[in-house]
């Protein structure tokens, strides 16, 4: 996969080749003990300097991913808890995990939807429209809606790809646990020709809560997925 073309709100290069190896592990794609492609050949793949490779390899040490030995290369373990920016984020490629971006459709500030469960202590809400991709194919529509009291304002500058990202980094917390829901429903009437399925046409569909490290819930998403791109996975560990 070669490295995409930065765009306001994407992820640092480096952090996106460690994204993807990371769901490439989960995904068993990866195994554990395997050897991984020296630093050249990985930097040749990923589009990037040796430099910027060796800083992905750094993150997924961090995060106990991976096992770097003197002259003789870096082996993958599995984290016993998974830190990784897409750790949360269950879509993955019919053909491979894939690394997730996104593209900002809209976000306003606004009343939260009626029977909704509960996500923190305002009645208003920014609401996220986004069009999601797998390795820059659209795969999903989403609705996240963060509850209020965690600013009065957003700018749109400040959101970054991956929403969780932007959670730590702009507002001090971090989605800690969350629960699912997966069905099928219509795919919404403000859906965008780039996403395979039309308005009305029934899509996989994921409501999720959200719970924040400080306990509590803080988010409410929808997903509206094309099961011809996309899966839903959940592992049990």
């Amino acid at each position: 996969m070669k490295q995409t073309s930065k765009k306001p709100g994407a992820l640092p290069a480096y952090i996106q080749i460690s994204e993807v190896v990371a769901r490439r592990i989960n995904a068993g794609q990866i195994l554990v003990g395997e050897r991984l492609p020296s630093e050249r050949v990985m930097a040749v793949e990923f589009g990037v300097a040796v430099g910027t490779l060796r800083k992905a390899l750094c993150e997924l040490q961090s995060q106990g991913f991976l096992i770097r030995k003197h002259g003789s290369g870096n082996y993958i373990k599995k984290a016993t808890e998974a830190t990784n920016v897409y750790s949360f984020f269950s879509l993955e490629s019919i053909v491979g995990a894939g690394l997730p971006t996104a593209q900002l459709i809209s976000i306003n500030r606004q009343k939260k939807p009626l029977n909704t469960p509960y996500f923190g202590p305002d009645q208003e809400a920014f609401c996220f429209r986004r069009l999601r991709f797998l390795d820059d194919c659209p795969a999903a529509l989403e609705e996240i809606w963060l509850d209020g009291s965690v600013a009065s304002t957003l700018d749109q500058q400040e959101i970054s790809e991956s929403l969780y990202h932007t959670y730590q980094s702009r507002f001090g917390f971090w989605i800690v646990r969350a629960e699912d829901h997966v069905s099928f429903s219509p795919v919404p009437d403000w859906g965008v020709d780039q996403f395979g399925l039309k308005p009305g046409d029934t899509a996989g569909y994921v409501e999720r809560i959200a719970w924040a490290n400080t306990g509590t819930a803080l988010e409410f998403s929808r997903s509206w997925y094309d099961p011809k791109v996309a899966k839903y996975v959940a592992r049990i560990k």
